[in-house]
């Protein structure tokens, strides 16, 4: 192995981390964000305002999570896509439960999990497009 394949490694690895890394902070925070009280906080009166920060709430955690999940081992897309928007998927039921259950201050809401759906289906046909966008670009260069 020579030099440049050492150093694309040890560049892959902190990439990885990092991934990691943010897929779990933007984790907590959408955890923090569905489960704290925000009573004292001037309420927006634009009605089905909170299942837009739904949607991008589950976009996020479905994008971050596939790129750690894609670059994990195998490289390979659909299982990191598949095992990303299940994540998202059961994390949202999960939480919706948590809010009914463990807060005075929140309820669960079915029309949430449809948002977090949402939100999860857009980051997997954004992906799904990038994917294919990119698989073309590198069989032109390719000729």
């Amino acid at each position: 192995m020579n030099y440049y394949q050492v150093k694309l490694t040890k560049n892959l690895s902190e990439h990885k981390k990092i991934l990691l890394w943010l897929a779990i902070i933007w984790t907590a925070i959408v955890t923090y964000f569905c489960l704290a009280s925000f009573k004292e906080l001037p309420q927006i009166s634009v009605s089905n305002f909170d299942k837009l920060g739904h949607i991008t709430f589950h976009f996020g955690i479905t994008f971050l999570w596939f790129l750690v999940f894609r670059f994990k081992k195998l490289n390979e897309n659909k299982r990191a896509l598949i095992k990303a928007f299940l994540f998202s998927f059961f994390y949202g039921i999960t939480i919706e439960v948590c809010q009914d259950q463990f807060t005075t201050t929140r309820s669960g809401d079915v029309f949430d999990v449809f948002a977090n759906m949402t939100g999860s289906l857009l980051a997997v046909i954004l992906i799904f497009f990038w994917i294919k966008l990119s698989k073309k670009s590198k069989e032109k260069l390719n000729y």
